[in-house]
């Protein structure tokens, strides 16, 4: 079904003004002693505790920058154990965090869900900064660190919690959605969370004839056209899906009919239309493992292509490629200082977390 509207900031006249403000500031706060920088230098003890690690990302990451990685990649992997912490790493992360430091992988979903199932004290989210609010809310009285907390995310700086109020006053009853790509100020003000593997399931979830989902309108127009419940859409987009266009993909076709194209929801109608699958990040990661196509590709952040490739060599990677600068911020040099100091604490407001954490839960307990 078509969406029936899509509202924006300037859709309101009596919106807060200002900018929207970006990701606070992490807590310098720390919860241990800061510990002493360690030695980083490449030596054989190095490259033979590394070599396993490095059997894994060795089709993307060259041998020449391996001894640059492999050391900052041991420590790190030392210190987990120190501190008693795990790394949480999106699938947008570079290979040398989520192949060889990572202890979970995943989209928003997966991440969100095992987020509920860690036992260590420490929390370390290799994502941006709304990833990161989403674990400290589901645990609370856990370490959470982000090791750059400036990395935000241009939907969740699309929408305000301020926002979504003036959303309920002009549609009183309505159900509302937020994408888990929000603060969790907006988490705290809306109905349920989804992510773009249940984003359908979400809306369907809530028997209502129409739904306000907020804030990516790509992905609002994908669930609109897989239901019959109408959508009141917000104009956010993701800044690295919606560079990409139909045009670039017919483009790609003409050069070689027999690639095989999958691509994000977050991305515009017509780039989804030239599409041979459309899913979330791990939807299309499992439809590779599954079909093994010669020639693919991964309409999406393009660190996911060589995170694939690591795992499925035999696929060959076109890649016109949109990086995440937000997510670039997250380096091994960052989690490794992460560690160290303890510090980029993520802090919510208790009585603020109380509100936003229902509405995740409420997603994560959503049964099928």
């Amino acid at each position: 079904m078509p969406i029936t509207g899509i509202y924006g900031p300037d859709d309101f006249a009596n919106r807060p003004q200002g900018q929207i403000p970006i990701p606070p500031s992490a807590t310098p706060a720390r919860t241990g002693p800061t510990l002493p920088m360690p030695s980083l230098e490449w030596t054989p003890e190095v490259e033979r505790a590394t070599a396993p690690l490095y059997a894994r990302v060795k089709h993307v990451i060259p041998p020449i920058e391996w001894p640059l990685m492999a050391p900052t990649i041991k420590t790190i992997n030392e210190l987990k154990q120190a501190r008693g912490a795990v790394i949480l790493a999106h699938n947008y992360q570079a290979p040398e965090i989520f192949h060889c430091v990572a202890d979970i992988g995943g989209d928003s979903l997966q991440l969100a869900v095992e987020a509920t199932k860690v036992k260590a004290d420490v929390i370390v989210q290799c994502g941006v900064h709304f990833m990161a609010e989403t674990s400290k809310l589901l645990n609370p009285d856990k370490t959470v660190l982000i090791p750059d907390a400036r990395a935000g995310c241009s939907l969740a700086a699309s929408i305000t919690g301020a926002d979504v109020r003036l959303l309920r006053e002009r549609f009183p009853g309505m159900p509302v959605v937020a994408y888990v790509n929000t603060s969790a100020e907006v988490k705290a003000e809306v109905d349920i969370c989804c992510t773009s593997s249940n984003a359908v399931q979400v809306v369907e979830s809530l028997n209502a004839p129409s739904v306000i989902f907020l804030p990516d309108r790509y992905l609002a127009t994908y669930v609109a056209s897989k239901t019959d419940v109408q959508i009141i859409a917000w104009k956010g987009a993701c800044e690295v899906h919606e560079r990409f266009t139909g045009e670039e993909l017919r483009g790609l076709r003409e050069a070689d009919p027999s690639v095989q194209i999958i691509a994000h929801p977050e991305c515009p109608p017509d780039v989804l239309a030239e599409a041979d699958f459309t899913g979330s990040t791990a939807h299309m990661i499992n439809w590779v493992r599954e079909r093994r196509p010669r020639r693919l590709v991964m309409i999406t952040e393009c660190s996911m292509a060589d995170n694939v490739r690591a795992e499925l060599p035999d696929v060959e990677m076109l890649r016109p490629c949109n990086l995440c600068p937000h997510m670039k911020r997250i380096t091994l040099a960052k989690i490794l200082d992460s560690l160290l100091t303890l510090g980029e604490q993520v802090t919510i407001d208790p009585a603020l977390a109380e509100r936003a954490r229902r509405s995740v839960e409420r997603m994560i307990n959503l049964k099928n």
